[in-house]
């Protein structure tokens, strides 16, 4: 069984920066994608963006593309998720989620850290 724990959000004025570390307990984060998602009130949750088990690729959705960064790594069991100039509309919780590369099913999600950003 693996603990996924976000930490890092907060609040922050549009143009500003944020970073989400995702912690994750056991020895096996380094098997797993990591998805990072986002839902914001009264929205369906979304994808944000993926880093591969490597760390060797990444994939954003597109209104994130440019801003954010995500990272990972494998030895501090750790991801990472750099938000740089925020809008109000990335206001959401955050969730990280580990994926199995074989079955690209997202098996552990965590808790959430809540972004907000003001105008």
């Amino acid at each position: 069984q693996v603990q996924l724990v976000e930490s890092g959000g907060g609040l922050v004025q549009a143009g500003g920066s944020l970073r989400l570390s995702c912690a994750a307990s056991g020895r096996t984060f380094g098997r797993y994608n990591m998805g990072w998602f986002r839902q914001a009130p009264g929205k369906e949750r979304e994808f944000v963006g993926l880093i591969t088990w490597s760390g060797g690729s990444t994939y954003y959705t597109d209104s994130v593309n440019g801003r954010f960064t995500i990272s990972r790594d494998n030895a501090k069991n750790t991801g990472y998720l750099q938000m740089n100039s925020l809008k109000p509309e990335d206001t959401a919780v955050y969730y990280c989620a580990l994926q199995a590369p074989a079955t690209m099913k997202y098996e552990y999600w965590g808790q959430g850290t809540q972004v907000t950003v003001s105008s």
